[in-house]
């Protein structure tokens, strides 16, 4: 399978190419040329098979520079029993009838970027063998939250790697901060600044976009990449939970072969959603895309409107991995509405980069809509659908999930739509403790509480295991205390890595 830049200028390549390289070098994001297709025979033939089997099925179609037991290898490592707490590893809990829920959050570090972030680190080792890369490759990310302690434990001392993750200081929960914070390895880097995800996302960007910085680091031995999902080889994998829980709803009858279904997921740099989109291109039977956001809800308005306008209040929320006004992973699905018009894509990105706003035409709207629509929920309509859904049924949904939970309810209040939907459950409730005992438990009762301590009171009151990663956290030594301005963010690696030939 040969990949192309969304903008146009990079050369056309192959995927273990483009998983070292993370973002293009003419600033675009790498899409596959064509998708391949799913037909009903493709299908029933993974039908039996367990998760990892149908990721090496599914991965084989995108991958195809990797060798069968590469990607074997590969798939066997991120999917081990030992690091997933459900032998399904993206288990569906039936809510209802026509509601249920996939839970992605059963990895290392409780939350969806581990179905991803387990398996990156190997394509990513596997192609520095392939390439004959002779220089250590750097992972830089900026995290919302999930996404760095998941790239963290994926990258930890994996040979030829070191891993570089900046998140706000102020912007993440207690949880995420302490599981980052505490991360073991000899090759990660872990690194707080003041301002919020966009700036820790925008700091990254520029130092990809900084040919000389570039140019001394592979001087100094090494190569700059990405596991954000800006990395092909992050996104790949997510292609697999939404073909799999497919087929586990035809499995146990959820579902018949004639039948569609819709998909609501809490979006932030909507990655996590372009995934599915790509899915239904492919074949599955997905009817609307529901894109839930929080307070943040510029992708509310762009899905809306037509109009991306990140002029706005950024607002701190209870859903803190999805407060973001610069959703990267659009990029991909601008480029499928132009047409796949590199000139077309690069307009709207200056646009962005220079007055913070883009407008897509009456056509290119009209096309959005067939396959998406959108709302929010602010955090009062968060907490309140987490208390709902704790008193009907039991069942206890992190900020995030709730989001995509208020979200499908006002759907279905607006549009007469009761199809079987597939909400997607991105983290674990213990993830977020305070919150969702605001939402479920007394709340004048938490004041004498840390957040440690409301971990067992969350699993005395729902009657639910702590999950393992989370419950000794509280007594792991801190071993990352540094904290940068957004203007110093490319500083922190020439003092790690010791360049020398850096103006700063």
């Amino acid at each position: 399978m040969i990949y192309e830049s969304t903008r146009g200028i990079s050369e056309q390549t192959h995927s273990a190419d483009i998983i070292l390289q993370g973002i293009a070098d003419d600033g675009g994001l790498f899409v596959p040329k064509s998708l391949p297709k799913l037909d009903r025979h493709d299908l029933e033939d993974m039908l039996d098979m367990d998760y990892s089997q149908r990721a090496k099925k599914i991965l084989a179609l995108f991958l195809t520079d990797y060798a069968a037991e590469e990607i074997e290898l590969c798939v066997a490592r991120a999917y081990d029993s030992n690091k997933f707490s459900s032998r399904h590893v993206a288990p569906i809990y039936s809510l209802s009838d026509n509601i249920k829920l996939l839970e992605l959050w059963h990895g290392p570090t409780c939350a969806f970027k581990d179905m991803a972030l387990q398996i990156l680190p190997h394509l990513m080792s596997m192609a520095i063998q392939k390439k004959a890369i002779k220089e250590d490759i750097v992972i830089l990310v900026a995290t919302s939250g999930d996404t760095g302690k998941a790239a963290l434990e994926g990258f930890k001392d994996v040979k030829g790697t070191h891993i570089l993750v900046f998140y706000p200081k102020e912007g993440v929960s207690l949880i995420q901060e302490r599981q980052m914070n505490t991360q073991e390895g000899e090759n990660v880097y872990v690194v707080g600044i003041e301002g919020n995800f966009d700036d820790a996302q925008a700091g990254v960007k520029a130092i990809f976009a900084d040919a000389d910085f570039n140019r001394i680091m592979k001087n100094s031995g090494y190569r700059l990449s990405s596991a954000n999902s800006i990395n092909w080889g992050r996104l790949v994998p997510q292609l697999i939970y939404y073909i799999s829980s497919y087929l586990d709803m035809i499995e146990h009858g959820d579902l018949n072969w004639e039948e569609s279904f819709d998909v609501v997921v809490p979006t932030g740099n909507f990655g996590n959603i372009l995934a599915a989109y790509y899915t239904k291109k492919m074949g599955i039977p997905i009817d609307r895309l529901i894109c839930a956001s929080n307070r943040n809800n510029i992708l509310t308005d762009f899905i809306s409107t037509g109009t991306y306008d990140s002029n706005r209040e950024f607002f701190k929320t209870a859903s803190p991995s999805m407060d973001i006004l610069i959703s990267s992973n659009l990029e991909r699905l601008l480029y499928e509405l132009v047409d796949r018009n590199p000139a077309k894509l690069s307009k709207l990105m200056l646009d962005l980069k220079e007055r913070g706003v883009f407008k897509l035409t009456k056509d290119q709207l009209k096309v959005l809509k067939k396959d998406f629509w959108s709302g929010y929920a602010d955090d009062n309509e968060t907490l309140n659908t987490i208390r709902a859904i704790y008193d009907e049924y039991n069942y206890v949904l992190d900020p995030h999930t709730a989001v995509a939970m208020k979200v499908l309810l006002d759907y279905r209040k607006q549009i007469d739509d009761n199809k079987k939907t597939l909400v997607i459950s991105t983290a674990s409730p213990y993830k977020f403790i305070e919150d969702v005992l605001k939402a479920i438990g007394d709340e004048d009762s938490l004041d004498s509480l840390d957040d440690f301590e409301m971990l067992y009171k969350l699993s005395s009151i729902a009657g639910t295991d702590i999950p393992d990663p989370l419950r000794d956290l509280k007594d792991k030594k801190i071993l990352h205390t540094t904290d940068v301005s957004k203007k110093d963010m490319d500083n922190v690696l020439v003092n790690i890595f010791n360049l020398d030939g850096v103006n700063l």
